[in-house]
């Protein structure tokens, strides 16, 4: 197996594991245990419509992970296009309609006050986009440009786990979650995001010297001088 793979098996383990730990805890809200970690202090308006995102959020956001993993696994997209295509439609109509509007609705009650409730808002917003894009480039036939609005997408959705893990670390290392929460916030998404598009410029930049020197090696052969030619044959 090659490091990239287990990368990638790691990633995926990673993620599987951290979405089942969160479904575990949703024992905490049915009914809503308002002592529980993330329903503390939101009783006085917990069944005053925040009720609907949160449970719409709380349906969708594992489902959109586990779908996304199917999505993005290249041997399942070669094997199965048509169910690749079927669970495309409906991973991004999940986003659309579900998901992305909860976590608007959610995000100003998030903790951490307005630098938190601006990264999730920008988070939910910048989901939506990238999923709305990949849908509008699949839909022209713009597969490569697709695949790789989709991995945008999917990282953002990775938030989320990224999110579990450092509440666990700030959690064991008792850090404080009052300014570590807006951070993460922001980070969570940005970091990923950030390495992701440095490593397709670099991949760009390194098929475009490629490209090009092939090209300038042609034009120099054409150029030279038949018998320059015939001597170096």
């Amino acid at each position: 197996m090659t490091p990239k793979r287990a990368l990638t098996w790691l990633a995926a383990a990673l993620i599987v594991k951290v979405t089942l730990s969160v479904l575990i805890g949703y024992r905490d809200y049915f009914p809503p245990n308002f002592e529980s970690y993330f329903l503390r202090g939101r009783e006085s308006y917990f069944h005053r419509g925040y009720h609907v995102p949160f449970y719409a959020h709380l349906f969708s956001g594992p489902a959109t992970l586990m779908l996304g993993l199917a999505l993005t696994n290249r041997p399942f997209r070669a094997r199965f296009p048509e169910w690749h295509r079927r669970l495309g439609k409906f991973q991004i109509g999940l986003l659309l309609v579900v998901l992305v509007p909860s976590g608007l609705w959610m995000a100003p009650y998030s903790f951490g006050g307005v630098a938190a409730a601006l990264g999730f808002s920008t988070l939910a917003i910048l989901t939506g986009a990238c999923a709305a894009f990949g849908w509008r480039s699949a839909v022209r036939g713009q597969f490569a440009e697709h695949r790789r609005w989709m991995w945008r997408c999917y990282l953002l959705l990775c938030s989320a786990v990224v999110i579990r893990m450092v509440g666990g670390l700030v959690t064991v290392t008792e850090i404080g979650i009052a300014w570590s929460y807006p951070v993460v916030a922001w980070m969570s998404w940005l970091v990923p995001l950030a390495i992701y598009e440095t490593i397709q410029i670099a991949r760009q930049s390194l098929d475009h010297r490629s490209t090009h020197g092939e090209a300038g090696t042609s034009i120099a052969a054409l150029s030279l001088p038949a018998t320059e030619m015939s001597a170096r044959r």
